[in-house]
């Protein structure tokens, strides 16, 4: 009788000592994610929410700040992400990326490599952490599922993206047809 496969656990120590070498490294539980270089397409959309949501933080003078890949989010020692975009309170970011356990929004641009790992496998993950809001933005159906921690199935949203950074801030409301170029 064979043994049965154990794939390779990793952690982040390990992970970060890994040479550079074009590719994005996350961890899901041990699990290894690589990445490679993305599309145009994928970071002109990248770009484009990033600056509409830093210019949104910046009119509500919102203390968080907007921040784009690649970055070292770690939540436990086999947990490393590197969200496409992402918002976090400005008082954790003191510290380098080791002082940041807050994500009050994160952003995943679907590419066809990171299509399962970004719906499944590091929507869990965000929910898991308490991701306050989740967005995963489908460039070829051209919507945007909004997740939060607790729920079971996404939100579909194909026109206006809306997000508050807190509940007493005003609302971000992005026209999708600007995101989808």
């Amino acid at each position: 009788m064979g043994m049965p496969y154990t794939a390779r656990r990793y952690t982040v120590d390990e992970v970060l000592a890994f040479p550079s070498d074009g590719n994005r490294y996350e961890l899901a539980h041990g699990e290894l994610l690589v990445t490679p270089a993305p599309r145009l397409e994928h970071q002109r959309a990248v770009g484009r929410v990033f600056r509409a949501v830093a210019a949104y933080l910046e009119r509500c003078g919102a203390a968080a700040e907007a921040f784009t890949a690649p970055a070292d989010i770690s939540w436990a020692r086999d947990v490393l992400v590197q969200p496409d975009v992402f918002v976090v309170p400005a008082a954790e970011t003191a510290g380098g990326w080791q002082g940041v356990s807050t994500l009050l929004l994160a952003v995943e641009v679907l590419s066809p490599s990171t299509a399962r790992s970004d719906r499944v496998v590091k929507r869990r993950l965000y929910q898991e952490f308490d991701v306050r809001t989740y967005w995963v933005v489908d460039l070829d159906a051209r919507v945007v599922e909004v997740w939060q921690p607790g729920d079971e199935r996404p939100q579909v949203v194909t026109d206006v993206l809306r997000w508050r950074v807190a509940p007493e801030a005003a609302e971000l409301a992005i026209e999708l047809q600007e995101v989808f170029g």
